[in-house]
């Protein structure tokens, strides 16, 4: 009987035993299950809901990893304007206000928007690209012309040579220190003298910005504008 007895006892020793190490293996399965239901329901696809409303605040975005703050109402494209993780945005701005324009005014054949007025801008991943500056140093030295000329607004300019693929533009920048200021210009435009780009990388973002080549002419305001829309979309945790 005692034997008994005392097998007895072995047994519900290890039947609890069992019990306290199941315990952490539930929880830990438990676990489990919950973080891939959370993340299964994050990456299933689902379709857009319907655009923010073009007077809505500026809303959160995400473009390669880099957050950045978009008012609806500059978004060109309306299946653009939701908030969350986007490949690229294209945005416009009037100028000098910086101010989206007004939704109301539409585009038509007889009333066409005059490139002259608005500053154009796209967000788009710059994975893979050259960062801005790094083109400057190591791609259009080759196609550039060896000799620099007096350009507009205090610039320095720069032509690319005919019969490269940069023919017909020039690089204008700003000579004591090119990475403030530095811009590749069409020499002819619709409408105007030629088109500029303007190009800034944030993070893995790169923000080109597109304007009107006779704006050189007036560079403090243009810079002094370009930067506070930059601030803007991009603000600095204080």
């Amino acid at each position: 009987m005692a034997q008994t007895a005392h097998g007895h006892v072995r047994q519900r020793r290890g039947h609890g035993g069992s019990r306290l190490l199941a315990l952490p293996l539930m929880l830990f399965v438990g676990v489990t299950f919950v973080s891939a239901a959370y993340v299964a329901y994050v990456l299933w696809p689902r379709w857009p809901g319907p655009p923010v409303s073009l007077d809505a605040p500026a809303m959160p975005i995400i473009v390669a990893g880099t957050a950045f703050n978009v008012q609806p109402a500059a978004m060109r494209r309306s299946v653009q304007r939701q908030p969350g993780v986007h490949e690229r945005v294209d945005l416009s701005y009037l100028w000098p206000s910086l101010t989206p324009p007004d939704p109301a005014i539409k585009a038509t054949p007889e009333n066409p928007i005059d490139p002259n007025e608005r500053l154009f801008v796209t967000i788009a991943n710059g994975d893979l690209t050259l960062a801005p500056m790094e083109r400057v140093k190591t791609i259009y030295p080759r196609y550039l012309a060896p000799n620099t000329t007096p350009g507009p607004g205090g610039l320095t300019l720069r032509a690319f040579r005919d019969a490269t693929p940069y023919q017909g533009e020039d690089l204008i920048f700003n000579a004591a220190e090119p990475e403030r200021f530095l811009a590749r210009c069409t020499r002819k435009g619709v409408g105007n003298s030629g088109m500029c780009l303007y190009e800034v990388r944030l993070g893995n973002a790169d923000v080109t910005m597109r304007f009107p080549r006779d704006w050189l002419n007036d560079t403090p305001t243009l810079a002094k504008g370009l930067e506070r829309l930059i601030a803007r979309l991009h603000p600095q945790p204080k």
